[in-house]
C-alpha cells in the first residue's frame, strides 16, 4: 500500500507568518484543531501541548494549533499561555473543511456547530499518519507525543 502525502495547505498563523505544509517536510505535523481560544478545555490542551514541547522537539515534531478564532485572539492566547509553537486562524473554515472537523454539538443543550476536538499527525513525507477525534484534552498531548516517538 502507498501512502500518498497530502495536497499542500497554508494558513495565517501567529508571528505574522504562514503555515505551510509543504515547508515543513523533513519534519513532523502534529495539527491539532480545538475549539476556541482560552476556554477550559483548550487551555488545558494547549498547556499540555506547551509542557511537552522540548520533547516533542526532541522528536522533530512541529506543533500547530488550529481554531476558527482570529490572529488578534490567537496572538493573545498564544502569549498568555507562553505556547512556543504557532496557532493557525482558519477563519474561513477551509483547513477544518478538509479535515472533516465541523460538527454539530451540543453547547448548554443547543444544537451549534463547532470543531471537534482532533488530532492528526503527517509524517517527515507528508503524509497522514495517524488522527484522534472526539479528544479528551486531559492526557492526550502525552498520548500524541508517545505515538511521534514510534515514527
Amino acid at each position: 500500500m502507498t501512502l500518498t502525502p497530502l495536497q499542500d495547505f497554508d494558513c495565517p498563523a501567529t508571528g505574522n507568518q504562514t503555515f505551510r505544509l509543504s515547508d515543513l517536510r523533513g519534519k513532523i505535523v502534529v495539527l491539532y484543531f480545538y475549539p476556541k481560544d482560552s476556554t477550559p478545555g483548550c487551555t488545558t490542551e494547549a498547556q499540555q501541548f506547551r509542557d511537552l514541547a522540548p520533547d516533542f522537539a526532541a522528536a522533530n515534531v512541529i506543533i500547530a494549533g488550529v481554531s476558527r478564532d482570529g490572529i488578534k485572539s490567537h496572538e493573545n492566547f498564544k502569549a498568555k499561555q507562553e505556547l512556543p509553537f504557532a496557532l493557525l486562524s482558519d477563519t474561513d473554515e477551509a483547513l477544518c473543511t478538509r479535515f472533516a472537523v465541523i460538527k454539530e454539538k451540543k453547547l448548554y443543550g443547543k444544537l451549534v456547530r463547532g470543531i471537534e476536538r482532533s488530532t492528526f499527525v503527517i509524517d517527515a513525507n507528508g503524509v497522514l499518519r495517524r488522527e484522534w477525534r472526539g479528544v479528551k484534552a486531559p492526557g492526550h498531548a502525552q498520548e500524541v507525543l508517545e505515538f511521534v516517538r514510534t515514527l
